[in-house]
């Protein structure tokens, strides 16, 4: 630092030195060296240059400092267009896009224009105020149309990406569609867009478009697209991306190789998530705590807690996260003293237990039959339970058919909040199973007048490229005569070898012969005969569904594993359901 004072005293070249050197370290985010070399500057014959000044401010903003960043600001004298978007963008890209969307109305007043760079900023903002307040982003569009920007690449880019993060697609794809020029951030946006918002196949299908535009795919891109295929649970459009990553070359560095990793977990090939994870080039916490969500989704809380240990041996810190995926592994696996026990470490390692920490602490006793237990703990948290909180117990309690405890739960629910997401079915559930169908006509009528309906169960299964889905009892399907007969001839074989209807899961009040009739034609059975009639022998069968599976059917599944000698894999809301020779990797609890 001695020599940068001599040279900067000097060297003819000091303005130079310092406007590199204040380069570097925004580049590198060394604040520390940055600040060293203001001090210096304001000793200078350049402390009041403004290109030095805006230099300054780009470093502090760069480096997340916007305190020090807002205050060189206020104290400058002049300020040109640089200056202000030097902020804006400090502020657009440290979490202040509030900030940001106030200095523009400043910017106005005194007659500055904003330049590209400022409009790009400014829209990332909008899309961080809110993620479908779209309102600032609109008047944002209006100005870049008004200040001649909106055939810009680099802001036409930023309006489409504003949209789709403000879930606004149909106006992102307009711009997409009009855009002259289409580079490979354009197609990231949109695409990024649609996966978000949940919509896997238009992310899919824009993909393919984009390669057959010949646009080169960054790592970026094959995230977005493994996320998306994570989502839908596309493991064959899964190994096609992966396939084709290696053609490109992409190693398994940082974020590409943890999202491969947790789409071949999230698709139900927890040995390929593994294959991944061994040939990762650098393993970070987020690579262990994807890992360790497979196992648990996957069931396998023994080998979650295996890798649990490995990683504390190798000095990986675990975070919150890691502490969740290892506590859903125990109460997936019913491994309650390990569970307490994880639970208890997270002191040790200073991470403060969340609302899902305990959620899951009391899914954990719930599961385990320690209804009571769970109740205690509930009434000693540091914190006001939650809704979720007492849900996890609710859940719990129509698990193991408590109706008093269940009641008990469901109204601390409604006082949290009346509209919050499966209270009122399980509720009617834990009363139907119990035969109490005037108390569960109470609430049916309760769901009536609050407007609450129950999300009808659907299953699916996907086939070259294509997804056939179903309800219950459905008779859309082309193949529908063919898909009910070889049920029906399926579920005699079954009860042959053992198969026994359980009627108890139908919740409706009729007679025994109707609810047995009622429980052949799940959609789960439907979307399972349709895989039969159209794979091969001995394929593996993948089913998706989008609530838990019903218990009659994960019976079924069993014997039918066993019948057909085919592995069958059912990823419901919950976990995967590995069903093999007659046994499934849950054990039966679930």
């Amino acid at each position: 630092m001695d020599l940068i004072r001599q040279l900067c005293k000097n060297n003819a070249g000091a303005r130079e030195i310092y406007h590199t050197l204040l380069k570097r370290c925004a580049n590198l985010n060394k604040l520390n060296d940055g600040k060293i070399i203001h001090a210096l500057l304001l000793n200078s014959r350049f402390s009041d240059d403004l290109v030095m000044q805006n230099t300054l401010l780009n470093m502090y903003a760069k480096c997340g400092d916007l305190v020090n960043a807002r205050k060189l600001f206020d104290e400058m004298s002049i300020r040109d267009v640089v200056t202000w978007t030097a902020l804006i963008t400090g502020y657009s890209q440290h979490d202040g896009p509030q900030a940001a969307l106030l200095l523009l109305p400043e910017m106005l007043r005194i007659g500055l224009k904003p330049n590209q760079f400022t409009l790009a900023s400014l829209l990332k903002a909008a899309s961080g105020v809110g993620s479908t307040d779209v309102l600032q982003g609109r008047q944002l569009h209006g100005l870049c149309l008004k200040c001649g920007y909106d055939s810009n690449v680099y802001v036409s880019c930023a309006i489409l990406d504003m949209y789709a993060r403000c879930d606004h697609l149909e106006e992102a794809q307009l711009i997409f569609d009009v855009m002259v020029s289409k580079n490979e951030v354009s197609w990231n946006s949109l695409i990024a867009g649609y996966a978000r918002k949940g919509q896997g196949d238009k992310a899919f299908c824009l993909f393919s478009n984009m390669l057959r535009e010949n646009v080169e795919p960054t790592h970026f891109t094959f995230s977005i697209v493994l996320c998306a295929c994570a989502s839908m649970g596309s493991l064959e459009q899964g190994k096609w991306i992966h396939a084709l990553m290696i053609k490109w070359g992409e190693k398994l560095v940082a974020f590409v190789g943890n999202t491969l990793l947790d789409m071949y977990a999230k698709s139900g090939s927890i040995e390929d998530a593994e294959k991944v994870f061994d040939r990762l080039v650098k393993r970070d916490v987020v690579s262990w705590n994807s890992m360790l969500t497979g196992y648990a989704q996957h069931g396998q809380g023994k080998v979650a807690l295996q890798r649990f240990e490995e990683m504390l041996r190798i000095k990986i810190a675990p975070n919150d996260i890691t502490f969740l995926c290892v506590l859903t592994a125990c109460s997936h696996a019913g491994l309650l003293d390990e569970g307490q026990h994880c639970f208890d470490m997270m002191k040790k390692y200073n991470v403060e237990p969340q609302i899902l920490h305990y959620v899951t602490m009391v899914d954990l006793l719930g599961r385990a039959g320690h209804l009571d237990r769970a109740k205690q703990f509930i009434s000693e948290l540091p914190i006001k339970p939650t809704a979720a909180v007492w849900g996890a117990l609710l859940g719990a309690c129509r698990m193991h058919k408590n109706m008093e405890l269940g009641g008990y739960a469901a109204e601390r629910i409604f006082e949290l909040d009346s509209h919050y997401p499966g209270t009122h079915v399980l509720l009617y559930n834990i009363y139907a199973l119990a035969g109490r169908w005037n108390d569960a006509a109470r609430v049916r009528k309760m769901m009536k007048e609050s407007g609450v309906k129950k999300e009808p169960a659907c299953s699916w299964v996907e086939m070259e490229n294509e997804v056939h889905m179903f309800v219950a009892d459905d008779d859309a399907h082309a193949q529908r005569r063919e898909i009910h007969n070889i049920w029906e001839q399926i579920s005699d074989k079954i009860k042959e070898i053992g198969y026994v209807p359980d009627s108890s899961h139908v919740l409706l009040c009729m007679d025994q012969q109707e609810r047995e009739a009622k429980l052949q034609y799940h959609s789960e059975k439907l979307a399972l005969a349709f895989a039969l009639l159209n794979t091969p022998p001995g394929s593996t069968i993948r089913i998706k569904k989008n609530i838990r599976i019903c218990g009659d059917c994960h019976s079924a599944f069993k014997f039918v594993s066993k019948l057909v000698e085919r592995e069958i894999i059912v990823r419901d809301t919950n976990r995967f359901h590995h069903f093999c020779d007659g046994s499934c990797s849950c054990g039966d609890y679930w």
